[in-house]
């Protein structure tokens, strides 16, 4: 019997302060890339996260993923490091690693990565804005 792939989707909100900047980088050069983005003070968003997983059916459960499972998975990977935190400051991830969007979504994809199981794809959408969001991978 051919397999049947079906993808399945979680989403999570988590809320986190953050400011984009390149230390290699010049003060005006950093404000000219980065514009209000770039604010000393920081800034926060309330990030929307989508998590998209797709594999086959498992015929003893139904399921691709127990959505239980999936869900506590996030919680404690990425909702508890990121959520209500200051990305710069609070987070190992981003110590060294400019926490845009773009990042944030890879660095949240490498953390689901590796629980996961391999069979299943994995793709992350991180919306950072209501019209800006990123995918991973692409």
């Amino acid at each position: 019997m051919h397999e049947k792939r079906v993808t399945v989707f979680r989403k999570e909100h988590f809320n986190a302060a953050h400011r984009l900047h390149n230390p290699n980088l010049a003060d005006e050069q950093n404000k000219s890339v980065f514009g209000l983005c770039n604010n000393a003070n920081y800034h926060g968003h309330n990030y929307e996260l989508i998590i998209q997983v797709t594999g086959n059916i498992d015929p003893e459960t139904g399921y691709v993923i127990d959505m239980k499972q999936l869900s506590d998975l996030v919680k404690e990977k990425v909702l508890l490091k990121f959520d209500h935190k200051n990305l710069n400051l609070d987070t190992v991830e981003f110590k060294a690693l400019n926490p845009t969007a773009e990042n944030i979504a890879v660095v949240i994809y490498d953390l689901l990565r590796a629980e996961l199981d391999q069979a299943l794809d994995l793709k992350i959408r991180l919306y950072e804005t209501e019209r800006n969001f990123v995918e991973y991978p692409a």
